[in-house]
């Protein structure tokens, strides 16, 4: 895993986002933030292999079984990203106010290249949920989440 184009998209002088390196050890942390962008939208991490995987869902993390929301798979983060919250000043990839929405624990199920299966335990999010990559045209990035 690797942080260089987290890196690349940041200024750090001039951002409070944590730099951060790959983690030796990972957990089987999870966190959603509520992200103020130009788009407001919600950022869903995954603890994996010492990064946060990320994915942008416009319409939230789905709470009722059978929902599908599009999530579009981003840069990982650093494992440090899971506490931050505040403003990405103006100017800077990301400008916009990031808050914590949930987070907690997660239970791998099912780990393929294009489907991941996990149980979350947040506050707020509980359940099994799964990700599917639809490779829709060219966009690899494209995947479904859906609440079982």
């Amino acid at each position: 895993m690797s942080l260089e184009e987290y890196k690349k998209k940041r200024k750090f002088d001039n951002t409070t986002e944590p730099e951060g390196k790959v983690a030796k050890n990972s957990g089987n942390r999870f966190v959603v933030h509520d992200h103020y962008a130009s788009h407001h939208h919600y950022d869903f991490r995954l603890e994996i292999e010492g990064v946060l995987k990320s994915w942008a869902i416009p319409k939230g993390v789905p709470e009722e079984a059978g929902v599908k929301r599009l999530a579009v798979q981003v840069e990982d983060h650093p494992v440090d990203y899971i506490d931050f919250q505040g403003k990405i000043p103006e100017g800077q990839y990301g400008a916009g106010e990031v808050k914590i929405f949930d987070k907690g624990t997660y239970k791998l199920v099912k780990e393929e290249p294009d489907e991941v299966g996990f149980k979350l335990d947040g506050q707020i999010l509980k359940g099994e949920y799964v990700l599917i990559r639809t490779r829709m045209g060219n966009k690899a990035r494209n995947w479904l989440i859906i609440k079982r």
